[in-house]
């Protein structure tokens, strides 16, 4: 059968014998998941973040599907990415981290810009649709006539023979 470490069966046995054995080998890489949740960010822009400080530039595009792959499947994590989860952890365990400031989130695209229009537009369109759900009751009273009964066919007094 080959490699037994290859087998799915063997690594299902391995798991059910020992489970431990997955949060071991997954050491480094829930290091870098609690170094992202600590600054509320991504595990993959944590690696990104990890790239720039350690090679002084932005991740080319060549490694980005390697990194992930390694990374995503393969649970590897480059020391360069072990390094900086740990500072970050250490950081932020003595407080000085601020997990909100800009370097952390330079690769959020939206991360703490406000439009000034966009409050403005949020209440034309609540405005809108209160007018709208407002008129469309309105105008269902005033067309309503007296009803005969509450229950289907709903016939108003004016259908019932006298």
């Amino acid at each position: 059968m080959g490699n037994p470490k290859k087998n799915p069966i063997y690594e299902l046995w391995e798991t059910l014998l020992n489970p431990d054995r997955e949060n071991a080998a997954m050491k480094d890489k829930l290091v870098v998941i609690e170094a992202a949740n600590q600054l509320q960010v991504g595990e993959f822009q944590l690696l990104q973040l990890a790239y720039r400080e350690w090679h002084d530039e932005d991740l080319p595009e060549a490694l980005i599907a390697r990194l992930f792959t390694e990374y995503m499947l393969h649970d590897e994590v480059p020391h360069w990415a072990r390094h900086y989860a740990r500072r970050v952890l250490d950081g932020c365990e003595k407080g000085d981290i601020d997990e909100n400031a800009p370097d952390f989130h330079r690769y959020d695209h939206n991360y703490g810009t406000i439009e000034p229009h966009a409050v403005r537009r949020f209440c034309v369109a609540v405005g809108c649709l209160v007018v709208f759900l407002g008129g469309g009751i309105v105008l269902a009273s005033i067309t309503t006539e007296k009803s005969a009964s509450m229950f289907p066919p709903y016939l108003d007094v004016n259908d019932l023979p006298k």
